[in-house]
């Protein structure tokens, strides 16, 4: 959500960026922010003054009553009245109109960053750097699907029975390895100075509505019948809600935090629920890093997240590029965005596997975070960020895939072993 000051200083400014990020449906709203806000300051100014009339009366009653002035003193008394119906009806209109802003500033995207590329969906986002070499093996590699069951490490049927499409069990070695990677994820991050949290994985409206879009809750979260409660749909919503409604000293930024969480999310208007396969599912697990910091450097800290995540994959010698997210691929909220994919032998292709974000002061200002400066005594609204370090089973597809013998074994990359009971390769 942008500052209203904005969207009145440079509205201008505002609609460019809804044009660039082809939303041109949204630019009345802006017009209607900037009537309503009109409206609302206009209810305020009589209010005010209407407050300061009544005082100023009030105060005139008493002389009047001192003087024995009844019947003046009375007609005093009548305005007061008049008064105080004027101000209950001005305070409905100002909530009103405070409401009627709000729910029109909710949908208008926050302001990209200007190192943006211009772009209407994600076949237009753009390649910036990849990470080791991509190998196509002589051998072929079969689906992921193949590779686990052969390794007896996946029930899909079953799933499908309990559970429906987007489910799945693991089992055995598989599963060990999907315990593993979490693992070896939670110290990596550990090792690189972040706190390590298990959050609820169950939060209020609140708390939706204040780290993400209307349009992405309704397409991703599942609701708990019968109670103000949403399933998380990435552990970065219960780490950002941590903070809602608080002001940290500035002397406590950054926060820098990692979480691990399963993960539920509907995929409503996604490519597909695969009957058979876990690229895209209902439920999955994983790590990830949230950074609360000074607006000044969240810039620097958005290349490090996504350099963390290069590095844990590049650590399993897997190949990684990273991909800038055109302005049309943006979800409203974020600034900038960028993609860590990794390579698939299989499709000779990169498939996404984390996402990396800077949301500016959006989530900050939706759920009254605020940082105080101990110096000017001044609070303002810190900048959150968010990345993922590894999601599997996605991550599994890249790991079997670039990890596979010809013999149709899996290799252990030494970093994983400690986490597998030493074991430095799966057989079947």
């Amino acid at each position: 959500m942008l500052d209203i000051k904005l969207v009145r200083a440079n509205p201008d400014l505002v609609k460019e960026n809804i044009k660039k990020k082809f939303q041109d449906e949204k630019l009345v709203l802006v017009d209607e922010v900037l009537e309503l806000d009109t409206q609302f300051r206009d209810a305020k100014s009589r209010g005010d003054y209407l407050r300061g009339q009544r005082n100023t009366l009030s105060k005139q009653i008493g002389g009047l009553m001192a003087k024995g002035q009844k019947e003046e003193a009375e007609q005093v008394k009548a305005q007061v009245t008049a008064m105080a119906q004027e101000l209950a009806d001005l305070e409905v209109k100002e909530e009103q109109l405070t409401e009627e802003i709000k729910k029109r500033m909710m949908v208008i995207p926050n302001i990209i960053d200007e190192s943006v590329p211009i772009g209407k969906d994600d076949s237009e986002n753009v390649e910036v750097e990849r990470f080791g070499e991509p190998v196509v093996p002589d051998y072929e590699i079969p689906y992921h699907v193949d590779i686990m069951e052969r390794l007896h490490g996946i029930d899909l049927d079953s799933a499908r029975r309990t559970s429906g499409n987007g489910f799945y069990y693991l089992c055995g070695d598989i599963a060990r390895l999907h315990s593993a990677i979490l693992s070896y994820a939670r110290d990596f991050m550990i090792d690189r100075g972040f706190t390590y949290y298990v959050p609820p994985f169950m939060i209020r409206s609140s708390v939706v509505n204040g780290v993400m879009s209307f349009a992405e809750m309704e397409n991703m979260m599942y609701k708990i019948e019968g109670e103000d409660l949403y399933l998380i749909g990435t552990s970065e919503h219960s780490m950002i809600g941590k903070f809602i409604d608080t002001i940290l000293d500035e002397s406590q930024l950054p926060q820098t935090l990692t979480s691990y969480s399963p993960c539920f999310r509907k995929e409503v208007g996604a490519h597909g629920i695969e009957e058979r396969g876990v690229y895209r599912i209902h439920q999955f697990e994983k790590q990830e890093m949230i950074v609360v910091c000074k607006p000044e450097e969240s810039m620097e800290w958005f290349k490090k997240l996504w350099t963390n995540t290069v590095d844990f994959f590049r650590s399993l010698d897997i190949p990684v590029r990273t991909l800038e997210c055109c302005s049309g691929d943006l979800a409203d909220l974020k600034v900038k965005s960028l993609d860590v994919e990794a390579w698939s032998p299989r499709q000779q292709k990169y498939f996404e596997v984390g996402s990396c974000s800077n949301l500016g002061d959006a989530q900050a200002r939706r759920l009254g975070i605020r940082v105080k400066n101990k110096e000017t005594k001044q609070t303002y609204l810190p900048h959150t960020l968010n990345n993922t370090v590894v999601a599997p089973p996605r991550m599994l597809i890249a790991f079997l895939e670039n990890n596979l013998n010809d013999d149709g074994s899996v290799r252990i990359p030494e970093p994983l072993r400690m986490y597998m009971g030493g074991k430095d390769v799966i057989r079947p």
